[in-house]
């Protein structure tokens, strides 16, 4: 998915709630990200055109919390409780994810599978 930065997106989302796990003092999410407006958008491998420098998921830890709640390496992620992630630094997306007041994390995210469903949906529908 490609866009221009301060331009309206249009993007087919899943929302996806993370219960954070404890451990300790430390809340575990169980995935870590890449991407970022500071970041060299030719670095990231999920980046169909080299120039998307939103927030992407580049790994999830099997059995973890995020896992478990569907997310997906290769995932965009687009709001973080409500909050926009299209345009901030990468330092911004973590300080986001893992607040320390906040147990659980509810993102909205787009992955490439979605969108092809909905396009092939889109061209078998019968036209009239």
């Amino acid at each position: 998915m490609s866009f221009i930065p301060g331009q309206p997106v249009t993007a087919v989302v899943q929302r996806i709630e993370i219960q954070k796990l404890r451990q300790g003092e430390h809340l575990i999410l169980g995935f870590s990200i890449g991407g970022g407006i500071d970041q060299d958008p030719g670095q990231n491998p999920f980046s169909e055109d080299k120039t998307d420098k939103g927030i992407y998921v580049t790994r999830v830890t099997p059995g973890g919390p995020a896992e478990v709640a569907g997310l997906m390496m290769g995932d965009k992620i687009m709001q973080v409780n409500g909050w926009d992630m299209t345009m901030v630094t990468h330092d911004q997306a973590r300080k986001r994810l893992t607040k320390k007041n906040e147990d659980v994390v509810r993102l909205l995210v787009t992955r490439k599978s979605l969108e092809d469903a909905v396009k092939h949906s889109m061209s078998s529908y019968p036209k009239q």
